[in-house]
């Protein structure tokens, strides 16, 4: 079992990934529906850490450090870090409130320098990797990549994916543990979940790009 099938079969087991209705942010009925908040072990999170690992070194980007937006791009660069183990990569993370006392300051961990990897868990309307990608400008670095668990391949206010507006804006490569594609193989594979293949792929030609 590859890296994506491992990630997918951990987020089943947790209830990351789950199959029934769902209706998102756009109003959309999904037939299936992801949140990485849902990975809250030491173990759950050590195997995700490394399953972004994996899909930041099979990538081939340049980089030399991790970003990770509050709130959940923290853990998730944290987890990445410790992943990418001896390599001793750096990370940073925002605040959302400015700390007035204390060290102050917005940001916390290793300074923003050289090609920074932003780190989070999904991309919806962008907002999150536009705020990013303002940090890391306004201290002198360059954003690298955008590395997320789940690529959705759906359209969102026009003709591209969030992924493909992302690339589109900033030049940069979106780079996801698994996808749409991805996640359909996985149903192929796992027998259990045959019941929501139909929906996955009448939800794929309505939205998909």
């Amino acid at each position: 079992m590859d890296a994506r099938q491992q990630f997918l079969t951990l987020a089943l087991a947790k209830s990351v990934l789950r199959f029934g209705q769902f209706t998102l942010k756009s109003g959309r009925i999904s037939p299936y529906f992801f949140n990485a908040g849902e990975i809250n072990s030491g173990s759950a999170l050590a195997a995700l850490g490394r399953g972004y690992a994996a899909a930041l070194d099979a990538s081939g980007i340049a980089y030399d450090m991790l970003f990770g937006p509050a709130y959940k791009g923290i853990v998730l660069a944290a987890a990445t870090a410790i992943a990418l183990g001896e390599r001793d990569v750096p990370f940073a993370y925002n605040r959302k409130e400015v700390k007035d006392h204390g060290e102050g300051g917005q940001m916390v961990g290793a300074p923003l320098k050289g090609r920074v990897v932003i780190v989070d868990d999904v991309i919806s309307a962008g907002t999150s990797v536009r705020e990013s990608v303002q940090i890391i400008e306004a201290h002198g670095a360059v954003p690298a990549a955008v590395l997320i668990a789940l690529d959705r391949q759906e359209r969102g206010g026009g003709a591209l994916s969030a992924a493909q507006e992302v690339t589109g804006r900033y030049r940069i490569p979106v780079i996801a543990l698994a996808d749409l594609t991805e996640l359909l193989r996985f149903v192929d594979g796992t027998p259990a979940l045959a019941q929501h293949r139909a929906a996955l792929l009448e939800y794929r030609a309505q939205y998909g790009v």
